[in-house]
């Protein structure tokens, strides 16, 4: 596949769909979705770019050759994934795909997620299989909000696919935005350097908050440099 024919849907215009989108759309022509009408009319309105359109219409994905998904995955009040976002997104995709299309997901999840969810969901509304009719992939967002340093044009971005020839031509589309790509081995791989991540990132998070705390309390701020102070600030 010719990438730079290629057209590209985001799926979800949030924090972490909305600059991919606009960073895609710098070298091939981009589709954002969005079910918030408001915003994506704003967004359309406002929009500069001819590579970019904004849209609630899902008759109008239907040419893209990638989707990328980018829902929210919450927690409910038992504390288990809310994948109703991520269900949702892949109804609408398995409704609007064309054969030969691509479907990324990009939405943290638990390993097994992308292969025994979003895929029997996908191959039920499109009346399509993975494999001979689509391929299917993971890649982790790695957004980190307000950390200006870790952004998408500098992280490693990780892929897998649903077999080699696929990853393969995530890595490839995923190079024209961000600064490296390691290729995981598989997808349950990728979704669990993904929670891992999460769970290291909270941890520090933690750490950093109460640490704050007892040093105020302990009336030791002075030995709260500027550097630690950026990181609880950023990370609070």
């Amino acid at each position: 596949m010719a990438l730079e024919n290629s057209l590209v849907c985001i799926i979800g215009l949030g924090y972490v769909g909305l600059p991919l989108a606009q960073e895609f759309a710098k070298k091939l022509k981009v589709i954002g979705f969005d079910l918030d009408k408001q915003k994506t009319l704003a967004l359309q309105n406002n929009n500069r770019n001819g590579n970019l359109i904004f849209t609630i219409n899902p008759e109008k994905i239907s040419a893209a050759d990638f989707f990328i998904i980018c829902v929210p995955t919450p927690v409910t009040k038992a504390k288990f994934p809310d994948l109703s976002y991520v269900e949702y997104a892949a109804r609408i995709v398995g409704a609007n795909m064309k054969r030969n299309s691509t479907v990324i997901l990009e939405s943290t999840v638990y390993p097994g997620v992308t292969e025994e969810v979003v895929k029997p969901i996908l191959e039920q509304e499109s009346g399509l299989a993975c494999g001979p009719d689509f391929r299917l992939a993971y890649s982790p967002e790695r957004a980190n909000p307000g950390d200006e340093e870790h952004v998408l044009q500098t992280i490693t971005k990780i892929v897998a696919g649903m077999d080699e020839e696929t990853t393969r031509l995530v890595a490839e589309l995923y190079r024209l935005v961000t600064g490296s790509v390691y290729c995981a081995p598989d997808i349950r791989t990728a979704e669990a350097a993904k929670v891992i991540e999460n769970i290291q990132r909270d941890l520090n998070i933690a750490l950093a908050n109460k640490l704050s705390i007892i040093l105020h309390r302990l009336r030791l701020n002075n030995l709260i440099n500027k550097r630690y102070s950026d990181f609880w600030r950023k990370t609070s």
